[in-house]
C-alpha cells in the first residue's frame, strides 16, 4: 500500500494532463502573482513572509500540486500588468483581488476558476467630512486606481445618479492611500475589504479620522485566474479553494487532523484521501486535501487569521449553509 504522501511515478513526472502542473513540478515551486500591497490579502510581514487569504489561497494550491505549502514564489504584480503577467507565463496562476466580469473572462484568454471572496465598491472619507452617502460627493475628487473595475464602477455610479466627480488617477495600492491621506481627494474608492485594511493599519487613534461609507455602490466576486486552454489545470485550481470551503462545512480544521482520522463519515473520509481517488482525478496525489489542510487550514481558519482581525464579518462571504454565497460543490 503507497504511504500518504508518497506520490505515483506519472504525478512526479510528467502526464498529470497539465501542462501548467507539469511546469510547476519540474520547476519545483507554484509562481503565483499577488498584489504583495493589500492588508489582509497579500502583504509581507515584518519578516517579509507574504501574509494573507490571497497568499494562504497560493500556499494551497502548492500543498495541492507539490505537498509543500512553502513552496512558492510570490510576484507582486499591479493592476496593470497582472493580466500580461498571467498571458505570458510569469505565473502559474493569478489571486490579486481581481474582480470576476464578463470581458476579462471573454476577452483575455483567460479563466476565473473560484470566487475566494465576495466584496464590492465603496469610498472612504474623512470623518469630519460629513459625508454619509456615494451621493453626497457631487463635485468631490475621487482618488482611483486606473485599469480596475473600480474604476468603471465608480464613472457609473457617478453617471447613474446625475452628478460630477473629477477622477485623481494613481496607479499603485500605496501610493493612491498615500495620495488621499495628503488631501490629494475628497475620497478613495476600491473595494471595501481593502479599504477596511487600509484604515486598520493606521492604527485605532488615526483611523477613526477617517468613515468607510455603509453604501456599496456595486458587488461581485473576486477571485483566481488562470489561462485558457489548461483545463487540468483550472480544476486543480477550483477544486482546492472548494475542498477548503468544504472542510469547513464539514467541520474539519487544518489544527484538528488528527481527530478526523477515523471518521465513519464519508464524505470527511473521501475529503482526506482514506478512500476513493478524488485525487487521480485532478493529476494529484490523494493526500492532496489533507496536505492543504494540514498545512494551510479551511477557509473558516484562513478567515480568522487574516480577515476577522480588520473587523470585516463574514456577510456574503460565509458559507452557503449559513446564508452566505461561499459554496463547495459535492467532493464525489
Amino acid at each position: 500500500m503507497r504511504r500518504r504522501g508518497d506520490r505515483s511515478a506519472q504525478q512526479r513526472g510528467g502526464g498529470s494532463g497539465s501542462a501548467t502542473l507539469d511546469a510547476v513540478r519540474s520547476r519545483g515551486a507554484l509562481l503565483c502573482g499577488v498584489s504583495g500591497e493589500i492588508a489582509g490579502f497579500s502583504l509581507p510581514d515584518s519578516r517579509s513572509a507574504m501574509q494573507g487569504m490571497d497568499a494562504d489561497y497560493c500556499r494551497a494550491i502548492a500543498a495541492a500540486a507539490l505537498g509543500d505549502a512553502g513552496k512558492v514564489r510570490f510576484v507582486n504584480l499591479s493592476a496593470q500588468n497582472r493580466f500580461t503577467a498571467l498571458q505570458s507565463g510569469e505565473v502559474d496562476v493569478l489571486i490579486r483581488n481581481t474582480g470576476w466580469s464578463l470581458t476579462r473572462e471573454a476577452n483575455l484568454g483567460l479563466l476565473f476558476a473560484a470566487a475566494n471572496f465576495w466584496d464590492g465598491t465603496t469610498f472612504i472619507v474623512r470623518a469630519d467630512a460629513g459625508v454619509q452617502s456615494p451621493k453626497q460627493l457631487d463635485g468631490a475628487g475621487v482618488c482611483v486606481r486606473p485599469g480596475t473595475s473600480t474604476e468603471l464602477d465608480v464613472a457609473d455610479f457617478f453617471r447613474t445618479n446625475g452628478i460630477r466627480f473629477t477622477p485623481v488617477l494613481i496607479g499603485g495600492v500605496t501610493e493612491v492611500q498615500e495620495a488621499f491621506l495628503a488631501g490629494r481627494c475628497d475620497a478613495f474608492a476600491t473595494d471595501a475589504s481593502q479599504l477596511a485594511g487600509f484604515r486598520w493599519r493606521l492604527g485605532a487613534e488615526r483611523a477613526k479620522q477617517y468613515a468607510i461609507l455603509g453604501e456599496m455602490i456595486s458587488t461581485g466576486p473576486s477571485g483566481s485566474m488562470v489561462r485558457k486552454g489548461d483545463d487540468r489545470w483550472f480544476d486543480v485550481v477550483r477544486w482546492v479553494h472548494f475542498a477548503q470551503v468544504a472542510a469547513e462545512a464539514l467541520g474539519v480544521k487544518g489544527a484538528e487532523l488528527a481527530r478526523h482520522a477515523d471518521s465513519a463519515d464519508p464524505d470527511v473520509r473521501r475529503l482526506l484521501g482514506r478512500e476513493g481517488n478524488l485525487g487521480q482525478a485532478l493529476g494529484l496525489d490523494n493526500a492532496w486535501a489533507h496536505e492543504i489542510l494540514r498545512q494551510v487550514g479551511n477557509y473558516g481558519e484562513l478567515w480568522e487569521r487574516h480577515i476577522a482581525p480588520m473587523g470585516i464579518e463574514r456577510g456574503r462571504n460565509a458559507l452557503w449553509t449559513k446564508g452566505g454565497l461561499q459554496f463547495a460543490p459535492p467532493m464525489r
